[in-house]
């Protein structure tokens, strides 16, 4: 898969399809489905063109929404379905005021024959373009119908709302897959394998993950319980920390990137009074983790 960030004339036809993508939920696979399926029945590339930042984080930072995943999770995503191009475009105050007209004309700097899009699909600026100004321009557009979970229309929002409520089942219905947070696994402090509670800390590229608190989490064949937050008891810090205890397991992951799943919240994040306190609600946490594992099925 190749990825730009900028946007160099194809040497080949491609189909293409747009958008944020943020969460990659059933509804955008569906989209993705289709691209690849149409792509191969007229031999063309496959590509797609995303965002970054998130144009709300542009428009407006302070109440843009959370994102579900980082970019190179869904970098990941692409890649596993065989992508062959990732267009990233910087969403600045430039590509903010883009005619409809203007971007279609990098449509076809890469060579689109085909686009696939949602039948909503809007583009440019002021969100003036329509698949069928694309239309008029003799490029093929197919869009796609939404698709639905018990009557509701399945949307990030929806998923942003239930992670908050650690309703992991209705965001593994929605997203057709458990929801995880990936990273490298860093040094922390120790200060965790000190009071006898060793953990991996996992380095985001998350910036505003849409949940925190204590969590029944898997990583591998491995569940452990997992704390992401800022960590007031010892000090505090201002960006969001995740941190992983494994039940029965040493080996040496320093360095590795991983995927923690995360299976059901345990408690909120809470400020203890010592770090004697702190270890007896640990204890607490991992019994209640332990029971829940007993039940787990999957």
């Amino acid at each position: 898969m190749q990825v730009f960030r900028h946007l160099p004339e194809a040497n080949a036809a491609c189909a293409v399809t747009i958008g944020n993508y943020d969460g990659l939920h059933l509804g955008h696979q569906k989209i993705l489905e289709t691209l690849i399926f149409e792509s191969k029945k007229r031999q063309l590339e496959t590509a797609v063109i995303t965002f970054d930042p998130h144009p709300k984080e542009f428009f407006s930072p302070a109440s843009a929404p959370s994102r579900i995943i980082s970019l190179r999770e869904k970098l990941e995503f692409f890649e596993e379905l065989n992508i062959d191009r990732v267009y990233i475009i910087k969403f600045d105050k430039k590509f903010s005021e883009i005619k409809s007209d203007e971007f279609i004309n990098i449509l076809k700097v890469i060579k689109t024959n085909l686009v696939v899009v949602g039948e909503d699909f809007k583009f440019g600026n002021k969100r003036e373009g329509t698949i069928n100004h694309i239309a008029n321009e003799l490029i093929e557009v197919i869009g796609v119908k939404e698709i639905t979970s018990d009557g509701q229309r399945i949307s990030s929002t929806t998923i942003r709302q239930s992670l908050h409520e650690g309703d992991f089942l209705k965001v593994e219905l929605l997203m057709g897959r458990p929801y995880s947070i990936s990273g490298k696994i860093i040094h922390g402090n120790k200060l965790a394998r000190e009071i006898g509670f060793p953990t991996a800390n996992i380095h985001m590229f998350h910036n505003r993950p849409p949940l925190n608190g204590v969590f029944a989490v898997k990583l591998g064949s491995n569940f452990g319980v997992a704390n992401l937050g800022t960590r007031p008891t010892i000090g505090g810090i201002s960006k969001l920390h995740l941190e992983v205890h494994l039940f029965n397991f040493s080996d040496d992951v320093y360095g590795k990137h991983v995927h923690v799943i995360f299976l059901k919240k345990i408690r909120e994040e809470l400020k203890f009074n010592s770090i004697d306190e702190l270890k007896e609600q640990i204890l607490i946490d991992i019994e209640k983790v332990n029971i829940y594992i007993q039940s787990y099925d999957r």
